[in-house]
């Protein structure tokens, strides 16, 4: 049988409350939701301890790390707080539960098995998301436990919403953008800015039925600007399974740039310029399409320099079974790591234009939005809109509210064809 206690040091020292308090049997503690452990995120270091499926969080020993669970609330009133826990047998661990301001700490003795600990009564008082923080105590080196799940009931539980699978990214989301039927498209000029920038972070600027380019954030120390374009035939794990006809091959690329091969997300041609972009400042991005041979298309990502203030050539790659232009222009927003899930990514996505193969400039001004499996159930917080004239995308960090899947919207023209911006781009053809 399991067991827990907990006791409020508002009220008691916390090692006189250990020693006084009596064992409650678990069975007595029932709750309506479960939200696991592996859903969690730790701050602020998200790498502080071990997270998985399996196990949930382990080898949690540092005090100064705390852990987070953050769920959506519909109606407000008392919301009883517990948590399922595994603690050696006759090890002493404290933890504190907030909510906002409202705090719980308990004593817990371990029995070497799960144990069911009550926290007792929140109080929710508006709707909206919850943040629900879980502090040790603990001396540091010390274990607090290994934690399973947080459990939650009562009536403010009632249609409450947490992602719970173990995939913790915030949904990846995207703007689509209609292009006038029978135009060839040579040309895609694009501007991005980055509003914030937390680690594994992706915004593409110039996403195309072959491939995507854009600027993304690897660390605090590195950040790239990314062009890669897919190969033909269908592999999606390993390119060495592809046939050299089916292969995207390298026709050149700028200096300082790195090229190689991708796998994993289909397989194709990668290349990659380290570059420390800055967050809030406009980058430029310019991507063309030749066809040649009747067969193959040579895909080419130019980058404005911000430092040197001139364009850069990323790569060219030559696709095979092509032979046509650019199509399926998009746009999106990535978090591709689940350790940095919580936090707010936000784009702006501007002054879009396509040039035809007769060289005639058109503005895209219209775009819609779309989102992963991840945004229809468990991330709901994912945005679209438009911003100062451009088109905005928001995602994470748990915000109220969220944008429909195929919403349309539109930006204010700006009506200045960007010949002068890439007038040394097209120089060089």
């Amino acid at each position: 049988m399991f067991f827990s206690f907990f006791i409020d040091v508002m009220k008691m020292p916390v090692l006189l409350a250990v020693m006084a308090c009596s064992f409650v049997p678990s069975a007595a503690v029932s709750f309506a939701i479960d939200v696991p452990a592996y859903t969690a995120y730790t701050l602020p270091n998200p790498d502080a301890f071990e997270i998985s499926q399996r196990d949930g969080i382990t080898r949690w020993n540092d005090p100064t790390t705390t852990i987070h669970w953050y769920g959506q609330f519909s109606k407000t009133g008392t919301l009883k707080l517990g948590l399922v826990l595994r603690l050696n047998k006759g090890a002493v661990s404290k933890l504190r539960m907030s909510v906002g301001k409202q705090t719980r700490d308990i004593a817990i003795k371990g029995i070497g098995s799960p144990l069911k600990i009550d926290f007792g009564d929140f109080s929710i008082a508006s709707a909206g998301y919850q943040d629900f923080t879980l502090t040790s105590l603990n001396a540091a080196g010390t274990g607090a436990g290994d934690i399973t799940a947080l459990v939650i009931d009562g009536p403010a539980a009632d249609s409450a919403h947490f992602n719970l699978k173990e995939r913790r990214n915030a949904a990846s989301i995207h703007l689509g953008y209609p292009v006038p039927k029978d135009v060839n498209v040579a040309g895609f000029y694009k501007e991005v800015t980055g509003i914030t920038d937390p680690p594994a972070t992706f915004y593409m600027a110039c996403g195309f039925h072959r491939g995507y380019f854009g600027m993304q954030v690897n660390s605090a120390t590195e950040r790239r600007i990314i062009f890669s374009v897919w190969d033909s035939g269908g592999e999606e794990i390993d390119r060495s399974k592809v046939r050299d006809a089916d292969r995207v091959t390298l026709v050149a690329k700028g200096g300082n740039v790195f090229t190689g091969d991708f796998g994993n997300e289909g397989t194709g041609g990668h290349s990659h310029l380290k570059y420390l972009w800055k967050t809030g400042e406009k980058q430029r991005f310019y991507l063309t399409a030749k066809p040649v041979d009747g067969t193959h298309t040579i895909f080419t990502g130019h980058y404005f320099n911000p430092d040197q203030k001139k364009w850069t050539l990323i790569a060219s790659w030559k696709a095979p079974k092509e032979g046509g232009w650019l199509r399926e222009l998009h746009g999106f927003s990535e978090n591709f790591s689940g350790s940095s899930g919580h936090l707010v990514r936000k784009s702006l996505h501007a002054n879009e234009w396509i040039r035809t193969d007769e060289g005639k400039w058109i503005e895209l001004t219209r775009a819609s939005f779309t989102h992963d499996e991840t945004g229809k159930s468990d991330r709901l917080d994912r945005f679209m809109g438009v911003e100062n004239g451009s088109f905005f995308l928001n995602h994470g960090g748990f915000v109220e509210g969220s944008t429909t899947y195929g919403a349309e919207f539109e930006r204010p023209a700006r009506g200045k064809a960007p010949d002068d911006l890439v007038l040394p781009v097209l120089m060089e053809k």
